[in-house]
């Protein structure tokens, strides 16, 4: 149990009912998403950044870490209290304080749904670009800290990319406004820099967002492959072409038949993999850019391409690819998600040289991929209880990192650090390369109080 005074102190700031202590509830905090755990000392769920800040400046005086958290739904063990301190819960600060169509700015408070926003923005006729698959109940401090992407960052581009400005708790308490409404601010880029913080650097409590009008016109198609490696070099030869559609999706066949059987989807199940392919823009432009499309696939080997023909089939081609994280817990209880990223080009090579490394290690995995920008997604299934099978998925965890990054690419392409990929670090930077990036953290974060032990070796 939490020290009784830290914990009357929180109860002082943010009232009894918004401070849990108990060990059932610091059971429930001490994991997310990830493979990883850490308990905290005591949870506080703050209405407003005025609580926010006192509490960054009790902690900060007791030096004691916090840890701010939205819905946990991030794959790297980002949320988890490594070494204990008081995790800042935001999903009662879930309102959209303003959506302004003139200046395609909406304002929101952190914990609201990515997903609660789209519904609201589409009443206007408006987006927020960045979708990622936990969309539903990932909130938006959470998609900026760990800078998600999600099925259209090919074309939109990721979260950063359309975070305009925030508002956030430092660690000494202190509340500073960075960016705002206008895309560009003079000065460092210092909104650019919080985005894939990771909560290092501070706690965001307001984040002014770049809206776009939802486009005129869009076209779906599910393209089935009886080889994965023909499906992958259909991607490369899609881009190379010169389309850039609004999606670039890629199942391979064990997450076909998962989300079949969870999900009663109309997939077909005897395909090696399948792209689901999206264009969007004027109507006019669309048929052109399918018809390049189809036939692209068509001489990378496709075997069928499904055209949706109204929203409710496009709804149920989404459906199944937003639906297969979860669907693949059918399989085993436990999950792990690795996202590396590889040129466009490698992705045959990467895909053949993953499945090798799982079997090399006796792994059962099915693999997505924001194919566009080479964002692979293999999910490992297992059982945590197994000690021998978690070590062995971990092997072969920092196998597949190691191998992204020979090939070109990076440890990770929206998912974060956190704790899980900190030892894959070193396949990325040099001691000095990381030695000036902490010197960023202590200029932000001097004490280390702000999610410690997270990132860096």
């Amino acid at each position: 149990m939490a020290n009784k005074q830290l914990i009357k102190r929180c109860q002082k700031i943010c009232g009894k009912k918004n401070v849990l202590y108990r060990s059932i509830d610091l059971l429930l905090y001490e994991y997310d998403a990830s493979m990883e755990r850490g308990r905290p000392d005591v949870i506080v769920v703050p209405e407003n950044a005025e609580q926010i800040q006192e509490i960054v400046r009790l902690a900060s005086g007791l030096g004691v870490p916090v840890i701010a958290r939205g819905s946990a739904t991030n794959l790297c063990g980002g949320t988890v209290a490594f070494s204990g301190g008081i995790i800042i819960e935001c999903s009662r600060m879930n309102n959209i304080l303003e959506i302004n169509i003139e200046d395609q700015v909406a304002v929101v408070e952190p914990g609201i749904y990515n997903l609660d926003l789209q519904n609201e923005l589409a009443k206007h006729g408006y987006a927020f670009a960045p979708d990622p698959a936990s969309q539903k109940v990932s909130t938006l401090a959470g998609n900026a800290a760990m800078n998600a992407g999600g099925p259209h960052c090919l074309k939109y581009g990721v979260t950063v990319n359309h975070v305009l400005g925030l508002e956030m708790v430092l660690p000494n308490g202190d509340l500073l406004n960075i960016g705002g409404r206008v895309p560009a601010t003079p000065g460092y880029d210092l909104t650019g820099i919080m985005n894939g913080s990771e909560g290092t650097f501070g706690i965001m409590t307001k984040l002014y967002l770049k809206i776009i009008p939802i486009p005129e016109s869009l076209k779906t198609m599910l393209v089935s492959f009886t080889d994965i490696e023909q499906a992958a070099a259909a991607v490369s030869a899609i881009i190379a072409h010169g389309i850039i559609p609004s999606t670039l999706e890629y199942m391979d066949n064990l997450c076909i038949r998962t989300v079949v059987k969870s999900l009663n989807v109309d997939y077909p199940v005897d395909a090696a993999a399948v792209l689901i392919i999206e264009v969007d823009g004027p109507a006019f432009s669309l048929d052109a850019q399918v018809r390049d499309i189809e036939a692209i696939c068509i001489e990378n080997g496709a075997t069928e391409i499904r055209g949706a023909k109204d929203e409710n089939e496009r709804d149920t081609l989404w459906a199944g690819r937003r639906g297969a994280l979860g669907a693949m817990t059918r399989l085993k209880p436990s999950i792990v998600v690795f996202d590396g990223t590889v040129p466009r080009n490698k992705l045959p090579e990467a895909l053949k040289k993953i499945d090798e490394i799982s079997k090399k290690y006796d792994l059962q995995y099915g693999t997505l991929l924001h194919a566009g920008d080479g964002n692979i997604h293999p999910i490992i299934v297992y059982d945590e209880r197994d000690k021998e099978e978690t070590e062995r998925v971990n092997t072969g965890c920092r196998e597949i990192m190691k191998l992204c990054v020979d090939l070109g690419g990076t440890i990770t392409g929206e998912h974060g650090i956190g704790l899980e990929k900190i030892p894959a670090m070193n396949y990325l930077f040099s001691s000095e390369d990381m030695i000036a990036m902490k010197k960023l953290k202590t200029v932000f974060d001097p004490e280390n109080i702000c999610n410690p032990g997270k990132i860096f070796p």
